[in-house]
C-alpha cells in the first residue's frame, strides 16, 4: 500500500528524522517513569494530568503532523501509533498513582501491560521509519514518482490479489506529449520543470492505495488497486483532462500546457504481468496514433 497520494522527498525525510526523535523521547520518557516509580522521585506532573498522550513530547508532534500532514495521518501505521500512545500513558500513569498512593505494589499484570504497550509501540515506530526509508530510497530523484526498483513485484503482488478474486486492477501506461519539442525548444530544465510538475498534479490526483511509477524518461506507469474497467479508465481520462487544464509555470514569465495520452488495461491473472504491461502500452500508442490527448483501452485488435 502507497502512504501518499502525493508526499514530497522533504516531507519523507523529516518524518524519518521526526521518528527517530520520538523513539529516542520516548525511551528517555521511559527511562524517568522507571525513575520515579523505583526511586520514589516526583513525577513528571504531565503524565498525571487528564490526558498525558497528548501534553508529551511525542503527542504534541503526533497530532499536530497528523492536522499538518492528512496523507500521513491515513497510513495504517501512523493510526496505529495512536492507540498505543495512549495506553501506554494510561498505564503509565496508573502506575505511578499506585506508587504514590504506596498501599499496595504495583501488580505483574500492570507491569507486564506497560511493557508490551512500550514495546509495540517501539515497534510500529521502527516499523514505519523503515517504510519511509525504503519508500524514500526508491523515489525517482527528478520527479519524486516511484523508480521502477520494486515495480515488477508490486504488479506480480496485485496480480495474485486479482487471482484470488480479492479485487479487480488496472494499469495505464501515460507519456506525455511531444515531450521532445518541450526540451528542444525551451531546453532540458524547462523540461526537468514540466516532468516534475506533470507528476505532482498526477500523485496530487490519486488514491493514498495507488502507485506510481516513472517506467522512463517521460513515460509513467499507474497501478490502481480494486478499479475495474470501467472505473479505472474514467479515473484516468479525468487525470487526461485536468493536466489538460493544468498551467505549468517554468520560470521568466512562461506558462506551459502540456497534454499527456494513456493506455489502459486489467491486470491480466492469466498472462505474465509484463505482458500486461506490454498491452497497455500498445493502447497508449493508439491513443498517440489517434490524436494525442486521449486515454484508450486496450482490445486484441491493437495488439
Amino acid at each position: 500500500m502507497s502512504f501518499r497520494s502525493y508526499m514530497s522527498k522533504e516531507e519523507m525525510a523529516s518524518a524519518i528524522s521526526a521518528l527517530e526523535q520520538a523513539l529516542y523521547m520516548h525511551e528517555q520518557w521511559c527511562n524517568h517513569l522507571y525513575c520515579s516509580l523505583i526511586c520514589r522521585l516526583p513525577p513528571d506532573e504531565r503524565d498525571l494530568s487528564e490526558a498525558p498522550h497528548r501534553r508529551c513530547p511525542f503527542g504534541q508532534w503526533y497530532y499536530a503532523c497528523a492536522k499538518l500532514t492528512p496523507t500521513l495521518s491515513q497510513h495504517p501505521g501512523f493510526v496505529a501509533l495512536s492507540s498505543e500512545h495512549e495506553q501506554l500513558h494510561r498505564i503509565g500513569a496508573h502506575m505511578l498513582i499506585t506508587s504514590q498512593v504506596g498501599t499496595e505494589p504495583i501488580s505483574v499484570r500492570d507491569y507486564d501491560s506497560f511493557v508490551n504497550a512500550m514495546s509495540r509501540m517501539r515497534g510500529e515506530i521502527i516499523d514505519l521509519r523503515h517504510e519511509f526509508e525504503e519508500a524514500l530510497t526508491n523515489l525517482d530523484p527528478l520527479t519524486g514518482a516511484t523508480s521502477r526498483i520494486g515495480m515488477l513485484t508490486k504488479l506480480r503482488t496485485e496480480q495474485q490479489m486479482v487471482k484470488r478474486d480479492l479485487h479487480p486492477c488496472t494499469i495505464a501506461m501515460m507519456d506525455l506529449d511531444l515531450f521532445k519539442d518541450v526540451n528542444d525548444r525551451y531546453g532540458h530544465q524547462v523540461g526537468d520543470i514540466v516532468l516534475t510538475e506533470t507528476v505532482r498534479y498526477v500523485m496530487t490526483h490519486l488514491r493514498p492505495y495507488d502507485e506510481f511509477f516513472r517506467y522512463g524518461g517521460e513515460e509513467f506507469l499507474r497501478c490502481a488497486p480494486g478499479t475495474d474497467m470501467e472505473t479505472g479508465y474514467d479515473a484516468v481520462e479525468r487525470l487526461c483532462e485536468g493536466l489538460a487544464a493544468t498551467p505549468i509555470d517554468v520560470g521568466e514569465g512562461q506558462v506551459l500546457r502540456m497534454t499527456a495520452s494513456f493506455g489502459v488495461t486489467l491486470l491480466d491473472p492469466d498472462v505474465p504481468v509484463e505482458e500486461s504491461i506490454t498491452r497497455a502500452d500498445q493502447a497508449l500508442y493508439k491513443a498517440k496514433a489517434s490524436g494525442r490527448n486521449q486515454a484508450r483501452i486496450w482490445a486484441p485488435s491493437i495488439a
